[in-house]
């Protein structure tokens, strides 16, 4: 066993940066997707269906980056582990990009008929392969970069990067949802698609300059790398690999969230504005910028399972609240809910799973370990918001039955968490190993 050396003064601060902007600029080009799926996609790419059906198959594109997102784990995870963290976070970030910007020049269906739904599909799976690689590639840099006594805090950036992105995708929507139906159709739902080559530039610019952990180093300067991570990983971790996918599944909450509530809120089972329910999500991921890394720096004093305990059953319950609030049609209350159970109680496993799933891998299998298990279990979540709509009814006005949908894919997670063992206070070269124990006083790493 290697035992790395500290990181350079400053290191894991410029690590959580990095990984807090790059998630911020990857996911910003993934969330305006989910928008678009509820908002737009129905008219302009399946616009020859029922508005019913059509809704539902335009959500269903949106599950479809999540069923590639396990193929893509499978690639990333295992360069991530043979050459490096760093390679893998530049390559995402230049794949999610160009994807993106592809869909914004994709023809409608009234243009070119079914092989515009086609594209669509296809640039779709581009950006799942992107994002299978990139929360992993982030997480394992921040955490192997980070002091033993704060991984939490530090791998946190990368989720409430997640967040940061989803919020900026927000905010853009909202002034493109507020056009006239022409000019939202025609050409405004393209702009935010479009924006993204300049979200890859600047994530590009910031990454290469990103040293590499020395951890990952360490194992290279003495030959410990594996040439096949997979294997050693099924060998030595599938049990972890398991309560990673199975607490993956937490995954849901935020795609019923972000995708599925926004279609019911403004479908005409309820009727409201849709710029009003965009701002819903958008100061909800704002409050989620707070909540995510003080949840993180909780769990590291208290430990990891407590506090994503109370993520995964809160989360449970939260949802059944936020889905009744949307049903009432009262805006009030949709928005308090909404904060409470997506800004605050859901980011309490939001925050923390970033240390908690890493810390059970060791460095050499990290990167796959978290990929593959995160991903598989991200698949499910992807096409929760699929289920959803037909489980909503032939109205889909049917909440509850969503709401109960929604809280039994919490509990998966949390007998992921039951099962774990705790990891805060593991020395970061003894992650990963059995019979590691904990130690009573962190050491002293300059950040």
């Amino acid at each position: 066993m290697s035992v790395p050396a500290a990181a350079p003064p400053g290191q894991p601060k410029k690590a959580a940066t990095a990984a807090w902007i790059g998630s911020a600029l990857e996911y910003y080009d993934f969330f305006i997707y989910g928008s678009a799926a509820a908002l737009i996609f129905p008219k302009v790419f399946f616009d020859e269906s029922d508005p019913a059906t059509a809704t539902l198959l335009s959500l269903a594109t949106f599950g479809v980056a999540y069923a590639a997102r396990p193929v893509g784990a499978l690639f990333l995870g295992h360069f991530g582990d043979r050459l490096g963290r760093k390679k893998i976070m530049v390559f995402t970030l230049i794949l999610m990009g160009v994807s993106t910007f592809l869909i914004g020049c994709l023809p409608t269906r009234a243009q070119v008929g079914t092989l515009a739904p086609v594209l669509l599909v296809l640039c779709r799976v581009l950006q799942g392969i992107s994002a299978a690689g990139e929360q992993a590639s982030a997480n394992s840099m921040t955490l192997e970069h980070a002091p033993p006594h704060r991984r939490g805090f530090f791998t946190s950036f990368t989720l409430s990067g997640t967040q940061g992105g989803q919020l900026l995708a927000t905010l853009v929507f909202i002034p493109v949802a507020a056009l006239p139906e022409d000019q939202l159709l025609s050409w405004g739902w393209r702009v935010p698609f479009w924006m993204s080559i300049a979200v890859a530039v600047v994530g590009y610019a910031i990454r290469r300059k990103l040293e590499e952990t020395p951890a990952f180093e360490a194992q290279q300067a003495t030959g410990e790398v594996v040439k096949l991570p997979l294997v050693v990983l099924l060998r030595e971790h599938w049990a972890d690999v398991l309560r990673v996918i199975g607490g993956a599944l937490i995954a849901s909450v935020s795609t019923i969230f972000t995708v599925w509530a926004l279609a019911y809120a403004t479908s005409d089972a309820v009727g409201m504005d849709r710029s009003s329910m965009l701002w819903v999500g958008a100061l909800a991921n704002l409050v989620a910028l707070g909540a995510i890394p003080a949840w993180a720096t909780l769990s590291d004093r208290i430990g990891r399972r407590p506090v994503y305990l109370v993520g995964a059953v809160g989360s449970a319950v939260a949802m059944f609240s936020y889905l009744w609030a949307i049903s009432t049609g009262s805006y009030p209350l949709i928005l308090v809910l909404g904060i409470v159970a997506f800004g605050v109680v859901y980011s309490a496993a939001n925050g923390v799973w970033p240390s908690f799933y890493g810390e059970m891998f060791s460095t050499r299998v990290r990167l796959s370990g978290m990929a593959i298990g995160t991903q598989i279990g991200f698949a499910v979540a992807g096409f929760a918001v699929t289920f959803a709509a037909q489980i909503a009814g032939p109205d889909g006005d049917d909440w509850s039955s969503v709401a109960l949908f929604t809280a039994a894919l919490c509990v998966p997670p949390v007998i992921a968490a039951l099962s774990a063992r705790e990891t805060a206070k593991i020395p970061t070269e003894r992650l990963g190993e059995r019979g590691a124990r904990e130690v009573s006083q962190p050491e002293t790493v300059t950040a």
